[in-house]
């Protein structure tokens, strides 16, 4: 057909359009974005409220041993603040095991955090001193079951890399305080941040005692009512190379908007049980 005859579909042309100034505002909105600014919108992402899930838990040792335990995790926000309680279901030596943590998104104020014993008939509370030591024998530490205040690190870029496929990039995040780094127990942190969805989903966490590293990434990722949730984590601990711990951390039967009472994030809740 001579060039002077084609007549383009005026659908097609609008269909075109349409994609050319879709992807040029995806480009707009992640382009010339500074470290600061891509971690103040990880912030933001909407993570859901009055959130339910069942929760597992499996401890690797480096021979190899494993150990599963159970979970039923329940958590609300109140303001910008994040109120969270877990109970222990199995096995049986930690069976209605509890802990109950408001996280506070202000940078001064140390999260509050404590653990029911039923060995005890106790109720202990998490210093914050003691917030960078092991959650319940895992990879995890107490601090890292909360979100870390972006107020509280000086970040960077350091480049940009590909994660299954996903443009990602690779951000340095170093503590501003003694405070901080005495919290969380890592004087830095590389944080792999999705340029799509602004998710962490992968990080080195450098321990301030030990000379050990902890590798964090996420296995699996699911849009649940539209909300991005990790419902597989890795954590390894490892020192030169040998991997000295793993934790496998699973989230599934996610809920959102379930109505949570807010007597359920209470001590007298954490002594009750479920």
């Amino acid at each position: 057909m001579p060039f002077s005859r084609f007549k383009p579909n005026p659908l097609l042309l609008f269909a075109l359009a349409l994609t050319l100034v879709f992807l040029t505002g995806a480009g707009q909105a992640t382009a010339g974005l500074s470290a600061d600014q891509i971690m103040e919108k990880v912030d933001a992402r909407d993570d859901g409220d009055h959130m339910t899930a069942d929760m597992g838990m499996i401890l690797i040792d480096k021979n190899g041993n494993q150990r599963a335990r159970s979970m039923k995790s329940f958590s609300r926000d109140k303001g910008r603040d994040t109120w969270k309680i877990i109970f222990f279901t199995e096995p049986a030596d930690v069976k209605d095991t509890g802990f109950l943590t408001y996280d506070y998104r202000n940078p001064e104020k140390d999260d509050d955090q404590w653990m029911y014993l039923p060995a005890l008939k106790k109720i202990k509370r998490i210093a914050s001193s003691d917030q960078s030591k092991p959650f319940m024998g895992s990879d995890f530490s107490y601090a890292d079951m909360n979100k870390r205040d972006i107020e509280n690190y000086n970040y960077k870029i350091l480049k940009e890399t590909k994660v299954q496929g996903h443009d990602c990039w690779i951000i340095e995040s170093i503590p501003k305080s003694d405070r901080v780094v005495m919290m969380y127990g890592y004087t830095k942190s590389i944080l792999i941040v999705r340029k799509d969805i602004f998710m962490v989903v992968r990080g080195i966490n450098f321990v301030r005692e030990g000379k050990k590293l902890k590798y964090f990434d996420t296995k699996e990722l699911k849009q649940i009512d539209g909300i991005w949730v990790a419902s597989k984590v890795n954590m390894r601990t490892v020192r030169g190379k040998q991997t000295l711990h793993k934790t496998v951390l699973t989230r599934d039967n996610v809920k959102f908007n379930q109505n949570l009472d807010w007597s359920i994030f209470t001590k007298r809740r954490l002594a009750k049980g479920l």
